[in-house]
């Protein structure tokens, strides 16, 4: 695993005069974020009050049992204190942190805690979150908005505003190719299925080029899955892009970058249905134009720039 130097590291410095007991703990937490912009969104849970008389929220996750993998470790914590089935990244950055307590009812020790913390993300169609677990270090889990977090409305731990501007969204590009086909005064659309972005609006047919494929060929075989229909690419048209930060179908919030090759083709059957199961595309039809341009039909942009 692969771990990022911690500049926000808050670091004691011991009193070697007496030596009181040592205590170290290994605990797994995940950033899991939603949404975007302002209302972009940040899962947190509330400590107990055994833990914190005051309000304080913290990370979702917890202690690291022995020989427990933290990617395992955060994972079970995540759902124990919120409900949701939650999926981490490979990478972690790393939180060091040395204090004496301060617990007058216990002798004092030298704690140190090592934190990993991880990128997580839960399926955007997920429930609200609620704690599982009972008698637990938490007793509520709510999404909260970031902006609300960074500025203190919402009161929390210092590990979630250092893991905030430690943890950045994965950068991702992608390389698609897309048809127009016309016929008549209309044109050929797939809508977006439910749970990725931009779902329930109209897109041109494609998809993804895959390593080593010809964009043509990824085209032929995005149109034939998704309407079932065996076309022939003609000329491109346009290079199109986005950018877009927001959770991609699986609930990752992603730095998006997409590529799209737009070509001419044309469909020799006009007779379309969705072939692939629990794709991208839930329904395929003929679109008026006239539609599209007046907004009664709610289309990306890639589509008004085809038909540009």
């Amino acid at each position: 695993m692969r771990t990022r130097p911690s500049p926000y590291a808050a670091r004691v410095f011991l009193d070697t005069r007496f030596d009181p007991p040592h205590r170290q703990r290994v605990a797994a937490y995940a950033v899991i974020l939603r949404g975007a912009g302002p209302g972009k969104e940040i899962l947190l849970s509330r400590l107990a009050p055994y833990l914190s008389v005051e309000e304080r929220w913290t990370l979702p996750g917890g202690g690291v049992d022995f020989g427990e993998h933290p990617r395992d470790g955060v994972v079970r914590e995540v759902y124990e204190e919120t409900g949701l089935h939650a999926t981490v990244s490979e990478f972690a950055w790393v939180d060091s942190a040395q204090r004496l307590t301060s617990d007058p009812t216990v002798a004092q020790t030298y704690m140190h805690s090592l934190r990993i913390v991880f990128e997580g993300w839960v399926p955007n169609d997920s429930p609200d979150p609620a704690v599982i677990e009972v008698d637990g270090s938490t007793v509520d889990a709510r999404w909260h908005r970031v902006v609300d977090v960074l500025d203190g409305t919402v009161p929390t731990v210092a590990t979630v505003a250092a893991a905030l501007a430690a943890i950045t969204p994965v950068r991702r590009q992608r390389l698609a190719a897309y048809a127009l086909i016309r016929r008549d005064d209309e044109v050929l659309l797939t809508r977006i299925a439910g749970g990725g972005f931009g779902s329930g609006r109209w897109h041109l047919p494609g998809g993804g080029v895959g390593h080593g494929e010809s964009p043509r060929d990824a085209l032929r075989r995005e149109v034939a899955e998704e309407c079932g229909l065996d076309i022939v690419v003609g000329t491109l048209l346009d290079v199109h892009d986005v950018h877009v930060r927001a959770n991609a179908p699986g609930g990752r919030f992603e730095d998006f970058h997409g590529v799209h090759l737009v070509f001419a083709a044309q469909a020799p059957g006009t007779s379309a249905h969705v072939v692939e199961e629990d794709g991208t595309t839930d329904a395929v039809a003929w679109i008026e134009v006239a539609d599209i341009r007046s907004g009664r039909i709610e289309v990306t942009d890639v589509v008004h720039a085809a038909l540009s």
